[in-house]
């Protein structure tokens, strides 16, 4: 959207100058944003554990659709965050 200045503003009416362009990591973090709000590990948990399975099970799709085509950081990053997820889904699963 574009104001009557000419700036471009995304949909909350954020400038969009101040946004980030989307890449790999980004794209991997909010991921796993959405997958600890489902866990109900968000600022305001409202727990919903099939939702966190299927991003976590998206987070580990991505994971093996990629195998081999990303940076070692960007590797490092989705492993960690696969590795934390899935011990939290586990705790929450066990109570």
């Amino acid at each position: 959207m574009v104001e009557e200045n000419g700036s471009e503003v995304d949909d909350a009416g954020n400038d969009a100058d101040d946004i980030q362009p989307m890449s790999f990591d980004i794209f991997v973090l909010s991921l796993n944003a959405s997958a600890l709000l489902h866990l109900g590990d968000a600022q305001e948990p409202a727990t919903n554990l099939p939702l966190a399975r299927q991003t976590i099970d998206i987070l580990a799709m991505i994971e093996e659709k990629t195998r081999g085509n990303l940076s070692g950081e960007e590797e490092r990053l989705l492993h960690q965050i696969l590795f934390d997820l899935r011990m939290r889904y586990a705790r929450k699963a066990q109570r």
